[in-house]
Order: structure tokens, then C-alpha cells, then sequence
């Protein structure tokens, strides 16, 4: 192997938009294939009481997405600035590797129905298969500790971060998998955590000044976003394909992939060299990758937190599927699914974009303007029942 360029303070965003399209064309080029095989194999969903869709529709749509993923992966691969994120850290290799198990588990729930806790093995193996590359949470910025004021670090050995590094991953694939209930409303969730998880991490990556240890994080949003992208016109409604397990599993691996990549890449300058007090600077900034998570996280985890709820209130599993989740809701307070779709959108874009805005631009401006888009969204929101109590 030659020697590596010059990467020193070089942001590759013409790159990265490279990859994103190659992911998308390969996976927009794949799903023709994989609709064909999905119906050959019976990988097919057909209508539940439960259920939006009232024909049969083939799934796997996730093995076209992880398709896209391996594609813009390989072009990065190739191209003169990004090949620096596989030479300098094996966290590309790592969402390849765990993103196909948890493709395959996804396939095959998606044909045979898996049960539960074959499930959550598959999950916990495709986390660890991240944490065994090398891909986990090993250190926080906390608010508080000894001294100045200024915040400590709270370093986790290695069991820790591989434990909380599994926990967040199965935490996300799941959330993911439960919010995949209307035609497209997965993906572009998906679509919309990604691009934004990757501007934080080009952000973290202007910050370091081009730091190629800075590039994996964004090199696996980036695949994601365009992933997501290629599936979305095969499954906004009126869906011909659905994703199926194998890609709302993918989705949420691949993005407890990247805010993981992210949360190791931040500068903390010790100022006393203990390792304990760090140099705020922002505040927003040290705690982002937090805030990130669980602005990404903040739909499909409260469809999550209240389908248990309820569950467990019924006294049944919380894994047993019912007709009450918020896209249900939204469509029973009169919403057609394109609406509901588009309304869940757009709470997660002003969450999402609204977080990472906050760690790259004047807090108090976008504190407003994500209180106000959180006001309209609402608004928007409950517009039919609006009407309905007019009428009344």
C-alpha cells in the first residue's frame, strides 16, 4: 500500500454526498430483485386485523438497503480522502459485519416469523459483534464533579461501555421495529435521523479539523441516509415492497452505529492532566452525542415506552402486536396514511435538526425556533379534531 494523502483539516462532503447517492441508487436498483425473490421465498406479508395494507406485500426490503450500505461502503473504500476511515479505525468494518447478521436475522423473521427471543439474540449478537471491533461507548462529559465547575469525565472500563454499547443498540433496533407501521414511515424516519446524524458528525469532524479518526461516524450515516433514500419510492404509499424486519433492524443498528462512532470522537482537553476536569467550552457540545440519541430516538421510543404500557396494563407481553400505536392514533383522529406519515416526519425533523442545531449554532435562536416548529407541528397535529369539535 502507497502512502496515505494529506488528509489534515480536509472536510470530504463532496465524498460523503457520493457515497449517499451510490447507497441509494444500488439499493433503488436492488429492490426490483429483491420484491422478485421475496414473493418466490413467501417472504410475504399478508393482511392482519392489526394492519394498514389490505393485499399481500412482499418484505425484505432490508436486504436491498443492506445492498446499498455494503455499495457506498466499497466506494469509500476507493476513494482517495475516505479510504483513511477504514485505515485509521475498524468501525466501517464493524457496522458491515453486525449489519449483516442482523440483515440475515431480519430475513429470515421476515419468512418464518421469528419468535421473540430468537430475535433478541440475533439483536445482542449483532451489537456484540460492534463492541468486539472496537465500536463502543467509553467515555461521558458529566455537568458536575470536583473542582472548577467545569464537569468531569466519567470513563467506563470495557464492560461497561460494551454493556451500555449493546443496551443502545438493542434499544434502537427495537424502537425502529415498532415504528415500522405505515408505508414509508421506517425509512424516512430513518432518511431523516441519518442526515442529521451525519451534520453532527461532520460538524464533530470540522471541529477536530479534519481529524480522519473523525470520518467513520459520518461515512455510516451517510449510508444509511442514502439507503433509506433508494428504499423510499419503493415503499411511500402506495408501498410495493415493505421493508420488513431485516430494515427497520438495520436502521436502528446502524444508527446506534454512527452516535456511537461520534461520542468517542469528541475533543475533551484535559486541563490538569488527571483525566477530570475538561475545558467547557459548550456545553451542548460535550453533551450532544446524548442529546442526539434521544432526539433521534424521541418518536419511535415513545411509541415504544407506551405500546409496553399499555401492554402490561392489559396484563400481556409487551411484545404482543395491537392497533394503538401513535401512527394508529393518527389515523383514527382522521389523517389519511400519506398525512400521518408526513406529520411523524416532521415532528422527527424538527427533534432531530433541532438538536443538532443547537450544538452548531447560537442556542438561544434555535431554542426558539424548535419551540416553534414544535408548535406548529402539534398544531398540524390535531387539525381534524379541530374540525370535528367545530362541527360539533
Amino acid at each position: 500500500m502507497g502512502p496515505l494523502p494529506d488528509t489534515s483539516s480536509v472536510l470530504p462532503v463532496r465524498e460523503y454526498l457520493l457515497v449517499a447517492l451510490t447507497a441509494a441508487v444500488v439499493t433503488f436498483l436492488l429492490v426490483g430483485l429483491v420484491r422478485a425473490l421475496a414473493f418466490r421465498v413467501g417472504a410475504v406479508a399478508y393482511p392482519r386485523q392489526r394492519d394498514v395494507h389490505v393485499k399481500p406485500m412482499p418484505r425484505m426490503g432490508g436486504l436491498a438497503m443492506y445492498g446499498g450500505v455494503l455499495g457506498g461502503m466499497l466506494l469509500a473504500h476507493q476513494l482517495p480522502v475516505l479510504r483513511a476511515a477504514f485505515d485509521f479505525s475498524y468501525d466501517p468494518w464493524a457496522v458491515m459485519v453486525g449489519g449483516g447478521v442482523i440483515v440475515l436475522v431480519g430475513v429470515l423473521d421476515d419468512r418464518f416469523e421469528l419468535d421473540s427471543l430468537t430475535k433478541l439474540a440475533g439483536q445482542v449478537t449483532s451489537a456484540g459483534i460492534l463492541v468486539l471491533f472496537g465500536l463502543q461507548w467509553l467515555v461521558f462529559w458529566i455537568p458536575w464533579g470536583p473542582g472548577d465547575g467545569q464537569g468531569s469525565l466519567l470513563v467506563l472500563d470495557q464492560n461497561q461501555g460494551a454493556l451500555l454499547t449493546v443496551l443502545l443498540a438493542v434499544t434502537m433496533v427495537n424502537a425502529m421495529n415498532f415504528v415500522d407501521g405505515l408505508d414509508g414511515l421506517a425509512a424516512g424516519i430513518g432518511l431523516i435521523a441519518a442526515v442529521a446524524t451525519c451534520a453532527f458528525c461532520i460538524g464533530v469532524l470540522a471541529k477536530n479539523g479534519g481529524d480522519v479518526g473523525s470520518y467513520p461516524p459520518a461515512l455510516i450515516a451517510a449510508t444509511l441516509a442514502g439507503a433509506c433514500l433508494g428504499f423510499l419510492p419503493h415503499n411511500f404509499n402506495p408501498a410495493r415492497i415493505f421493508m420488513g424486519d431485516s430494515g427497520s433492524m438495520l436502521i436502528g443498528l446502524m444508527l446506534a452505529a454512527a452516535v456511537t462512532s461520534a461520542s468517542g470522537k469528541l475533543n475533551y482537553r484535559s486541563i490538569d492532566g488527571s483525566g477530570q476536569s475538561i475545558e467547557t467550552v459548550d456545553m451542548l457540545g460535550l453533551l450532544s452525542p446524548l442529546l442526539l440519541v434521544a432526539a433521534v430516538l424521541f418518536v419511535p421510543m415513545l411509541d415504544l415506552l407506551m405500546a409496553v404500557v399499555r401492554r402490561t396494563r392489559r396484563g400481556e407481553s409487551p411484545f404482543s402486536a395491537d392497533k394503538m400505536h401513535l401512527h394508529h392514533r393518527l389515523l383514527e383522529i382522521g389523517h389519511s396514511q400519506r398525512r400521518a406519515v408526513l406529520l411523524i416526519y416532521l415532528w422527527a425533523g424538527v427533534l432531530a435538526f433541532g438538536t443538532v442545531s443547537l450544538t452548531l449554532f447560537d442556542a438561544t435562536v434555535v431554542g426558539w425556533c424548535l419551540a416553534a416548529g414544535l408548535l406548529i407541528a402539534l398544531l398540524v397535529s390535531v387539525v381534524p379534531r379541530l374540525r370535528e369539535l367545530r362541527r360539533a
